[in-house]
């Protein structure tokens, strides 16, 4: 089973057949699991319980306020996404270590934009919340499907985006009408990649894989919440800078 999201690359699922998505029957895995099978539940837990470590360090940093942590933020953060996303064996503790390394960098982000705009972090957070309901409800009344299209449209359009940001270190994001339209298209992307990893996990439960690949969705879903959280933050600012 290949996903769909290059976070969950098909590492951890590589040893579940084709034919045992949508399935519950686990002769048809290679290897049986050593565990109970993964479900929803499991998923929610463990993404509260990083979203939670998130949001315990992201307020140290708040308070500290200091660039260096943020720099070990995103540095770490990065280093720990590419072992996790690459990874064949999920290893709890640096998923955990990767909830706090992004923290310590979206704590102070948060704190940098909060003193230009204030209140902006709330308004952040809510918009981000109902956008993921939004999706949340769209996938599950069956208006949004994956689709092998879907995901080459997306994949393409991830590398696309990409490869501007890369782009914009050195020439700076456009301002104006048009850096507003990318940063519309940024929250939209980001949406839309939740669709993506909501359907690898209904896939994942249904084939069966092992409940330690729960952390493995967790972290998922994660990196992409956290993707919609800062694409959502810069498009307020920059619909509050136009005010």
């Amino acid at each position: 089973m290949r996903s769909s999201n290059p976070v969950l690359s098909g590492r951890g699922f590589a040893r579940i057949k084709g034919d045992a998505v949508g399935t519950r029957d686990l002769n048809t895995i290679e290897a049986r699991p050593s565990s109970a099978p993964m479900s929803i539940d499991d998923v929610v837990i463990k993404t509260a319980g990083l979203f939670a470590v998130l949001v315990t360090v992201g307020a140290f940093a708040w308070r500290a306020n200091s660039p260096t942590l943020a720099l070990i933020g995103f540095i770490g953060g990065f280093i720990l996404a590419m072992v996790n996303s690459f990874s064949k064996k999920v290893r709890p503790p640096l998923v955990i270590a990767y909830a706090a390394a992004q923290g310590l960098a979206l704590g102070t982000i948060s704190r940098i934009y909060n003193d230009s705009y204030n209140g902006i972090v709330g308004q952040a957070v809510i918009a981000t919340a109902c956008a993921f309901g939004g999706v949340l409800l769209a996938y599950r009344s069956g208006k949004i499907r994956v689709t092998p299209k879907f995901s080459r449209i997306m994949m393409g359009s991830l590398i696309g985006y990409v490869i501007f940001g890369v782009a914009t270190i050195f020439i700076g994001f456009p301002g104006g009408a048009l850096g507003l339209l990318i940063s519309v298209g940024g929250v939209a992307l980001a949406s839309m990649f939740i669709v993506m990893d909501l359907d690898q996990i209904e896939k994942a439960v249904a084939a069966g894989v092992p409940q330690e690949e729960s952390w493995r969705c967790a972290f998922g879903l994660m990196v992409t919440l956290v993707w919609l959280y800062l694409e959502v933050l810069r498009l307020i600012s920059i619909l509050r800078s136009n005010d």
